[in-house]
């Protein structure tokens, strides 16, 4: 009889450690500690708990830490060699050691000039000649040089890829739609429902319509049929056009060339990107081609070198000044000795709507792991769970739990100060959303407080008493504010690669290979099987009763809606 789970025999020993032990002590002692009574301790406490970078502001002042925990938790880091792992990283060892593959994504931003070297072999020039040929491009299709088969420019781009091959370039191009070309628009497509892509093209013409396929290895199943189905709508579409004119309207982000020249698309009209960037931490390459399209190539430097800057912030900061460091070792407080399986993002700005979605891969696709570097079960939580949405639509949704709810659900609020909108009385409104909820999750409301609202609003006093245990806030839920003075490519790409470096320290506290991600390969290799299955209407593989009913339903049901 096979066994539920495989336990592996050996245990990672983080939990052991000194670091950890000192922290689990100092927890039993400040755990039911009230932030209300660390402010009034401590007036000073938002000038000692924030950090000003360029024009970008954290505050975790609104955190369950005091200057012990924060030593406690940089020693953890210590311990772990965070620095070492850091300097490792940078340097491009190959630190994804079950692939064997350096983690160089901050070369695809190095603006300093400076040599990075994989395999004894400085990847800048690589860098550099891409990102040239990305401006190349772009400036054709967004100056009209760039024609189609019918001798019109484009005016619509899509975006073909999943993963972050989509969920990057599409955020970047919604975060910075304000500097985007009055007369290009982007769409994107991923999901492998027919619908998604019916739904897109049913808005478009052939004639005027550029397609970026972007896969790494050009076999990604669901880009390669959407691809596919849009080269079937543009060959019947487009009128009397041939293979030739596929080059004019589509290009490919890929690794592979032969699958791309097979495709139809022209090996010059090839963008390249390497084994050392993974997918998720793509969007600084040639996956943000969408991206350089729409919003120019200058802006997509200025977003290169904000990441840039933050790098060398990551780099040389001590820990305890550290924006990534600190965001990382406060999510592991709570993750790992509150027990707080989530954490939400919670931007108040429209333009980072996407945010949420973006991290929720980034996050957990790299530190959903339970087996450590060695290959040992991890006896600890790891990777939370990543959630969120626009801050404002969430008050009306999900933000009773957060404030009455029994988790403890650590957030971080994101707010622009300068918006690009002329609207100044909607801005000042989201502003005080912003700076009011977090307040509120911090204050909360007590018995005497609520009593005394309820009085001085005229309610009879049977009828209060009723009311206040439902009206009453414990508060002390923690939360850290990062504070932008406007969205620009530039602060946006700062963004990004604090969250990129915050992930990374987490993986190396929890001892993880935070760049690999075998956990979906199971699921491929089943979708392949069952998809054979489902094509043929015959059996080859064994299933469980459960995935078998469904098979047979999922046929039977396609059998009656051909009849």
């Amino acid at each position: 009889m096979r066994p539920v789970r495989v336990i592996l025999n050996a245990k990672s020993p983080l939990i052991n450690t000194p670091a950890w032990l000192a922290l689990q002590d100092h927890f039993k002692r400040v755990k039911n500690t009230h932030m209300v009574d660390l402010f009034d301790e401590d007036p000073q406490r938002f000038d000692r708990y924030s950090i000003e970078f360029n024009d970008m502001l954290l505050d975790y002042s609104k955190n369950r830490i005091t200057d012990e925990t924060l030593k406690l938790l940089f020693d953890l880091a210590k311990q772990a060699g965070v620095e070492e792992w850091r300097d490792r990283m940078f340097s491009g060892d190959k630190i994804n050691n079950t692939e064997g593959r350096a983690v160089l994504h901050t070369a695809l931003r190095n603006r300093s000039g400076k040599p990075i070297f994989v395999d004894d072999e400085n990847v800048m020039p690589q860098v550099e000649a891409e990102l040239e040929k990305m401006r190349v491009f772009s400036r054709k299709v967004r100056s009209g040089q760039w024609i189609g088969y019918a001798g019109l420019p484009i005016t619509n781009v899509v975006n073909i890829g999943i993963g972050g091959s989509d969920l990057g370039p599409n955020m970047v191009c919604r975060a910075l739609a304000p500097y985007a070309h009055n007369n290009i628009r982007v769409h994107f497509v991923s999901n492998v429902d027919g619908a998604h892509i019916d739904h897109m093209l049913n808005y478009l013409r052939p004639e005027t319509t550029l397609f970026i396929v972007a896969s790494k290895t050009f076999t990604t199943q669901e880009t390669l049929t959407n691809a596919n189905t849009a080269k079937q709508w543009f060959l019947e579409g487009a009128g009397r056009v041939t293979e030739d004119d596929i080059a004019k309207h589509f290009v490919a982000v890929s690794t592979n060339e032969t699958a791309v020249k097979e495709f139809g698309i022209d090996p010059e009209n090839m963008f390249r990107f390497w084994d050392w960037v993974g997918g998720r931490y793509s969007l600084w390459s040639s996956v943000g081609l969408a991206s350089v399209i729409y919003v120019g190539m200058d802006n997509f430097i200025e977003m290169l070198e904000g990441a840039h800057e933050m790098d060398n912030h990551f780099q040389t900061a001590p820990l305890e000044k550290n924006m990534p460091v600190i965001l990382a070792m406060l999510g592991i407080w709570y993750g790992n000795f509150f027990n707080a399986e989530s954490s939400a993002v919670l931007p108040y700005d429209h333009s980072l709507r996407m945010l949420p979605a973006y991290l929720e891969q980034a996050d957990m696709e790299s530190n959903g792991k339970s087996v450590d570097r060695e290959g040992r079960q991890a006896t600890y939580s790891t990777g939370k769970i990543i959630w969120g949405a626009e801050g404002i639509n969430g008050q009306h949704a999900f933000y009773q739990l957060l404030h009455q709810g029994t988790r403890l659900i650590p957030t971080d609020f994101i707010a622009s100060v300068q918006s690009n909108s002329e609207h100044q009385n909607h801005s000042d409104i989201l502003a005080s959303n912003f700076l009011a909820q977090t307040e509120a999750l911090m204050k909360g409301r007590d018995i005497e407080e609520t009593r005394q609202q309820l009085k001085d609003a005229g309610i009879e006093l049977h009828k209060a008493e009723k009311r206040v245990p439902h009206m009453i806030f414990e508060g002390n839920q923690p939360s850290n504010s990062i504070v932008i003075k406007k969205l620009t490519p530039r602060a946006l790409g700062s963004l990004l690669a604090m969250y990129e470096h915050k992930i990374f320290v987490q993986g190396i506290v929890w001892n993880l290979n935070s760049y690999d991600q075998w956990g979906v390969e199971l699921g491929k290799k089943l979708t392949n099987n069952i998809l054979e299955e489902l094509e043929s209407g015959k059996d080859f593989h064994e299933h469980d009763s459960s995935t078998k009913g469904l098979l047979d339903w999922f046929r039977k049901s396609c059998l009656k809606e051909e009849d």
